[in-house]
C-alpha cells in the first residue's frame, strides 16, 4: 500500500459527503467532471444513436455542476466536439474543457497515429475551431505506451509549450505516460495534469500518481470504471465491489469513484456515460461513505505495485 494511501483522512476535503476541488491548470474545478467520448458512436466512432440523448446529457452535466468536461478532435471524429459546442456555446465561465492530441481517426475508425509536431499544433487548431474557442483549459499529448523519454518526444513537448506561450493552450498535460516521461517532461516545463489507466482493479499507474501527487499535479484517470463494459469489467462485478455496494446501500460505480477520490485530492474524475441517471448516479459518488471495513476490502482487490519507483 503506497504511503498516500495510509495517510487518507488527513486532508478534510478527503472525507465523503464534501465537494472537493483541484486545480487544473489555471483553474479550480470540481473533482468530478465528465469524460466526453462515449456520446459518440460505438467505440468512439461515428455519430451518436441519439443525438438529442446526447445534447441532454452535456446539457444536464453543466447544470449539475459540472465544470470539467473531457474531449478529443478524433472522437467521432468531431462528432463530439461539434455536440459540445451544439449543447453548451456559449460556454458558461468557468467550465474547464480539456481535449487531446496526437492520434486520428482513418474513414474506417482505426485510430491512427498523428504526432509529428506539426500535426499535434494541427489537432489544437482543430480541436479550437470545432469548440468555437479561442482557447483550451488544457490539452493532452497522448502518448503511444513506451516508456522512455527521447528527442522526438522532446519536439512533440516544444510543440505543446509553443501552443501554451502562443495562447491556444493554458496548460500542457500528458496521457499514456510513463513515470520517466513525466519526470523528463516536469524538468523542462510545468504539466498541468496527467491523464493514465488507473482504476480499483489495476493499479499500475500507481508510481505515476505519486510522482504526480507530490508536484501537485492534477491527475486523471481513464476507465476510471474499468474496461471493458458488461460481464468482463474487473471492476463492476468484482464481489467485493458488489458486496460492499449491497452492505453500504449503494451502487458498485459509486464504490468504485469513490474508492479513486479518497485516494489523493488531486484526483480528477471523468467518468463517461451516455446516459443522465448515469451521469446522477457518478456524481453522486461525491456524496457516499466508505467505511475502514471497506476501504479495506477495496484496497485489498488487486495489488499495489511491489516497486513504486518503476517506471509504468
Amino acid at each position: 500500500m503506497p504511503s498516500f494511501r495510509q495517510a487518507r483522512g488527513a486532508d478534510s476535503s478527503l472525507e465523503a459527503g464534501m465537494m472537493s476541488t483541484f486545480a487544473l491548470g489555471q483553474m479550480l474545478v470540481r473533482r468530478s467532471g465528465y469524460g466526453a467520448m462515449q456520446l459518440a458512436g460505438p467505440f468512439a466512432f461515428g455519430t451518436p444513436p441519439d443525438r438529442a440523448s446526447a445534447i441532454g446529457v452535456l446539457k444536464a452535466a453543466v447544470a449539475a455542476g459540472v465544470d470539467h468536461i473531457d474531449t478529443a478532435q478524433y472522437y467521432g471524429p468531431g462528432v463530439v466536439n461539434e455536440l459540445i459546442c451544439e449543447a453548451l456555446h456559449p460556454y458558461p465561465d468557468g467550465l474547464a474543457i480539456v481535449s487531446k492530441v496526437a492520434v486520428r481517426r482513418d474513414d474506417d475508425g482505426a485510430v491512427l497515429p498523428f504526432d509529428d509536431p506539426d500535426q499535434l499544433r494541427e489537432g489544437i487548431e482543430d480541436n479550437l475551431r470545432s469548440l468555437r474557442v479561442g482557447q483550451l483549459a488544457a490539452v493532452n499529448l497522448r502518448l503511444p505506451g513506451d516508456e522512455r523519454a527521447d528527442a522526438r518526444f522532446d519536439d512533440q513537448l516544444a510543440a505543446m509549450v509553443t501552443a501554451r506561450d502562443e495562447g491556444l493552450i493554458a496548460g500542457v498535460g500528458l496521457s499514456n505516460v510513463s513515470l520517466e516521461q513525466l519526470r523528463h517532461a516536469v524538468a523542462g516545463t510545468d504539466i498541468v495534469c496527467v491523464q493514465n489507466l488507473f482504476h480499483l482493479a489495476d493499479r499500475r499507474g500507481t508510481p505515476v500518481l505519486e510522482e504526480c501527487l507530490s508536484r501537485g499535479i492534477a491527475f486523471v484517470p481513464f476507465c476510471p470504471l474499468g474496461w471493458p463494459r458488461g460481464q468482463d469489467n474487473p471492476v463492476l462485478t468484482s464481489p467485493v465491489v458488489i458486496q460492499t455496494a449491497a452492505r453500504l446501500g449503494i451502487t458498485p460505480a459509486q464504490v468504485a469513484l469513490q474508492w479513486l477520490l479518497q485516494l489523493a485530492p488531486s484526483v480528477l474524475l471523468i467518468p463517461g456515460t451516455g446516459s443522465v441517471a448515469h451521469l446522477r448516479e457518478n456524481l453522486a459518488a461525491e456524496g457516499v461513505t466508505l467505511d475502514d471495513e471497506a476501504l479495506r476490502q477495496l484496497d485489498a482487490v488487486a495489488p499495489w505495485p511491489d516497486d513504486p519507483s518503476r517506471a509504468v
